[in-house]
């Protein structure tokens, strides 16, 4: 799939450096651009553009580790902060905004309760995005073979 525009949304683990060699892959004949966001989700009791500190730090950093990681490749890449109250909507709202033809998202493996889960964000996205959307999961935590833990 060769596109002009995709979006990668990150969240500083190591499934964000996957993401943005896919959208490179993807984006590299056609001497595309890639937009790499990184959601900061602001609780609802505080003001939208709240300082949120140490998040904004962590946001920085992921975010310079992409660009530099993104020279390395020779890509294109737009980078940027945006805090929101859901990152689901931001992510889609950017995907229209920026008019991308496919969206990333960098995941971990997380789980709720004992079991896997996608969380709130990546359900939105894959439901509501205006083009198609990768989704990249991380490795299951502790077995490093990228395979579910054995049950018995």
């Amino acid at each position: 799939m060769q596109v002009k525009k995709v979006l990668v949304s990150v969240h500083g683990d190591e499934s964000d450096v996957d993401a943005l060699w896919l959208a490179h892959t993807m984006t590299h004949e056609a001497k595309g651009k890639v937009y790499v966001l990184y959601v900061i989700e602001v609780q609802r009791n505080l003001p939208l553009d709240a300082d949120v500190g140490a998040e904004n730090i962590k946001g920085e950093h992921v975010l310079q580790r992409m660009e530099r990681v993104a020279k390395q490749y020779h890509c294109t890449v737009e980078a940027e902060i945006l805090q929101a109250r859901d990152a689901g909507p931001a992510v889609v709202q950017e995907a229209v905004d920026r008019e991308v033809e496919a969206v990333i998202i960098a995941a971990p493996y997380k789980r709720r309760h004992g079991v896997f889960s996608l969380g709130n964000a990546v359900p939105y996205i894959l439901k509501n995005a205006p083009c198609p959307v990768l989704l990249l999961r991380g490795e299951v935590e502790g077995n490093g073979t990228g395979s579910p833990p054995a049950t018995h």
